[in-house]
């Protein structure tokens, strides 16, 4: 699977995004909830779609089903200024019911369109990161050797990439470090800080 190097660059910051939303201070799993909580701010986050576009592409998290996984794969090799419009990519991608409304309210945004597929394109990388390490979770349970256990573990890691999913556990002081890098850069960009 060929990345656009647009594409490479936005799926960590995206899952670096939902890493950031699964727990809480206390470790607490909180992603439904805080994944509820942005979307019911969709109308205000649309102002960031061309700034900071993993931020808001978070709402769409498990909201889109893939039928052509080529096209899909066409989509996240190509740079942002020649994204197909969303409506091309009908047969392609469906909205889950549920991100329907959402998915107008973006739509009626000037860069609406291309926002939704850029939202795609994380969610499908982010789903394939997810079955490659269940993947290499179930080669490593069926006995495989240590060789090809150090090569998983390097496609896991290659590029600074994480390949966890934002539903894995995740070690509560990174989540602290990413909390307040995150706060750091909302405020560098004109955003309160909440406390």
């Amino acid at each position: 699977m060929k990345i656009s190097p647009y594409f490479h660059d936005l799926r960590s910051a995206y899952q670096a995004e939902l890493d950031d939303l699964v727990s809480d201070s206390e470790g607490k799993d909180v992603l439904r909830k805080r994944l509820a909580e942005k979307r019911n701010e969709i109308a205000f986050l649309v102002q960031m779609m061309e700034l900071a576009p993993e931020m808001v592409a978070v709402v769409f998290h498990q909201g889109f089903r893939f039928a052509k996984p080529a096209a899909v794969e066409q989509l996240i090799s190509l740079p942002v200024d020649e994204l197909p419009a969303w409506d091309t990519l009908a047969g392609a991608v469906q909205l889950e019911p549920w991100a329907q409304s959402l998915a107008q309210t973006v739509l009626r945004e000037p860069a609406g369109g291309r926002f939704l597929a850029i939202a795609a394109g994380l969610e499908y990388l982010h789903a394939q990161a997810r079955m490659a390490s269940m993947a290499t979770s179930t080669a490593r349970s069926d006995g495989d050797s240590d060789a090809d256990e150090e090569a998983g573990d390097d496609a896991e890691h290659d590029d600074e990439y994480n390949a966890l999913s934002a539903d894995d556990a995740m070690e509560p002081q990174n989540s602290r470090t990413r909390e307040e890098a995150a706060s750091n850069w909302l405020s560098d960009v004109g955003f309160e800080r909440k406390e």
